[in-house]
């Protein structure tokens, strides 16, 4: 799939265009109910807390990165991606998930963007490098039990055999083929320039517009998609963005307009705006008060502006 231009504002839906979505960093029941009943909404806090306090099959799609494993420390308090080894990691992730099939509709799909790690071969720390200061960790988990040192982890998959062992139908593995991929100083093995986004589903039939995005010719997307990543200056160092040309052709198969797309780790809210253009609703939740502000800002760059129990801003007050 190539790259798609970036939807023009006056061929966007207008039914959300300008609308207001709910901002809340104590989400409660009731601000969550609001959301499902007719809103979108931005919430701050631990994702499987708050996906504790939406109902059943109250989502139409998920679509979602969540943070990769001895990537990135965030200095956040239950933060995940430094657990002291990647079967917690897994473990952890797969909890969260079986709140997202709860609340996924039974004919829902799951969109689950995930990147591979090394082992740390030993090293408890990593350096920074010249394209990207953040990398630096004061602190990396060790080799997991039964790896070698240097080796591949194999994360997504390993993540995706849980789900399934978990009751999750999953129905492909698309590659995400990064033309620019950032490149790397090994010299004993290829650069890598491929992530995963697997499609899961609760049941072996399931909302999906086969028509709704088409690749050359005419024909059926096939599942390698090319996508250029893009870098985003106000999240630098944030190893979880993902392009909205890889996210919106997800929101096309999976929902129509007016349905709700839950991300549960919105980081700085490709998710929220993919949808919003497309004229979905939406509701993100995010751990991290700073990635949290920079989706405000970002769907008030949009166009929306923001209310809630807590607060009430517009796009002046977060400086889009």
């Amino acid at each position: 799939m190539a790259n798609s231009e970036t939807t023009a504002r006056s061929d966007r839906p207008s039914t959300l265009f300008a609308e207001p979505f709910v901002v809340d960093d104590s989400p409660t029941v009731e601000s969550c109910a609001r959301i499902v009943e007719s809103e979108s909404g931005v919430l701050l806090g631990d994702a499987e807390r708050v996906l504790k306090m939406f109902p059943d099959r109250s989502v139409q799609m998920v679509v979602t990165s969540p943070p990769y494993w001895s990537l990135r420390d965030y200095h956040i308090d239950g933060q995940i991606g430094l657990e002291k080894s990647v079967y917690q990691y897994i473990e952890r992730l797969a909890d969260i998930f079986d709140e997202v099939k709860r609340v996924l509709k039974d004919d829902g799909t799951f969109w689950l963007n995930i990147g591979d790690s090394y082992t740390s071969g030993g090293r408890k720390w990593r350096a920074p490098d010249g394209k990207n200061k953040a990398r630096a960790m004061s602190v990396r988990p060790d080799t997991p039990e039964g790896l070698k040192p240097k080796e591949l982890i194999g994360v997504p998959w390993r993540l995706a055999f849980a789900l399934q062992s978990r009751g999750w139908y999953l129905r492909s593995d698309i590659v995400w083929d990064k033309p620019n991929c950032q490149p790397e100083s090994v010299k004993d093995r290829p650069t890598k320039c491929h992530e995963y986004m697997f499609l899961l589903t609760k049941s072996e039939s399931y909302k999906y517009d086969v028509d709704a995005v088409k690749g050359p010719n005419g024909r059926r997307i096939r599942d390698v998609w090319s996508v250029n990543t893009r870098s985003y200056k106000e999240a630098a160092g944030h190893f979880a963005i993902y392009p909205i040309e890889l996210v919106e052709p997800c929101v096309k198969f999976g929902s129509s307009e007016g349905d709700l797309i839950l991300d549960p780790f919105l980081g700085s809210g490709t998710s929220a705006v993919a949808a919003s253009r497309l004229g979905r609703r939406f509701v993100g939740i995010e751990l991290n008060p700073d990635y949290y502000e920079l989706s405000l800002k970002r769907l008030c760059a949009e166009g929306m502006y923001a209310k809630g129990k807590v607060y009430e801003r517009d796009c002046d007050s977060v400086d889009c």
